[in-house]
């Protein structure tokens, strides 16, 4: 059986990367969809109005990802953040962050099997997300390490705000924005000061490239603005008037998503933070 698994999975893999590079064409070939009109008419959001934000209440079961919890604030998903069908999962966050087809399909697939769940019968709760070294990793922007933190549902404000101090970009109209040199920045940063104070500090290759993803949807789907970060990391919540800044008519698609994500991981340069936590001079 768990042959057949594993060739199945390689099966999925394949058929959604394919699937995933027709779309990125399509996108090319297809007109963005208008300035208010991101969110798909009939869904939560749809023209910038949000369902009521309701903080977690106790008993509520949160995870380390900022957008999800976001989603349970709002009554997108389940409140209380339980019991969460993996294919609703899948619905939500395409008409939410407006992420690719694929890109929805495939997230919530990987989440399953990294449960030992069936991704078409089972359902989560959002806790669940936080195995270690799973999704969660160590070095995040937002949390402590697992080994310093027996909970990843609640966010480190002093980690948010240094983040949000590494903004150095300007919009057109003169907002603050977020380059992809500024993640690569705090990134390096952040990984520097968990392996040096975190005694079980892992982080591989995988969750390396893993974390600069995570990091790249603040870039893409937010936009890089500092202002719709700040709402949404320090109180998982999504501004009234916000919609996705990917406008394309399907989506954000993985393919696409990587011309982020490998230079935001590229440009890392943990070495070049002292054990102190200041950039080297020679290195600015």
């Amino acid at each position: 059986m768990k042959l057949l698994s594993s060739v199945s999975n390689v099966f999925y893999d394949a058929s959604v990367m394919t699937w995933d590079v027709f779309l990125t064409l399509a996108n090319l070939v297809r007109f963005s969809r208008p300035v208010g009109k991101v969110t798909p008419k009939g869904h939560p959001g749809y023209g910038g109005n949000w369902p009521e934000y309701i903080p977690p209440q106790e008993g509520d079961s949160r995870c380390s990802c900022p957008a999800l919890n976001a989603m349970a604030n709002h009554g997108i998903i389940p409140r209380n953040g339980k019991a969460i069908k993996f294919t609703e999962l899948n619905h939500q966050i395409r008409s939410t962050f407006n992420f690719g087809a694929s890109f929805c399909s495939f997230v919530p697939h990987y989440a399953a099997r990294m449960l030992n769940k069936s991704y078409t019968n089972d359902t989560f709760d959002l806790q669940e997300l936080d195995l270690h070294n799973g999704i969660e990793h160590d070095a995040s922007l937002t949390r402590l390490d697992a080994g310093l933190s027996s909970s990843q549902s609640s966010a480190h404000v002093p980690f948010i705000e240094e983040l949000l101090s590494f903004a150095s970009g300007k919009d057109a109209e003169g907002r603050d924005l977020f380059t992809i040199k500024d993640m690569s920045r705090i990134l390096g940063k952040r990984r520097a000061e968990a392996r040096a104070t975190n005694k079980d500090f892992t982080l591989s290759l995988f969750h390396k490239v893993f974390g600069s993803a995570n990091s790249s949807t603040l870039l893409t789907i937010f936009g890089g603005r500092l202002d719709d970060l700040r709402t949404l990391l320090l109180e998982e919540r999504l501004p009234q008037g916000w919609e996705s800044r990917i406008r394309k008519p399907h989506g954000l698609t993985m393919l696409t998503f990587n011309w982020t994500v490998l230079p935001v991981e590229f440009g890392i340069r943990e070495s070049d933070w002292a054990s102190d936590g200041k950039q080297d001079d020679k290195m600015i």
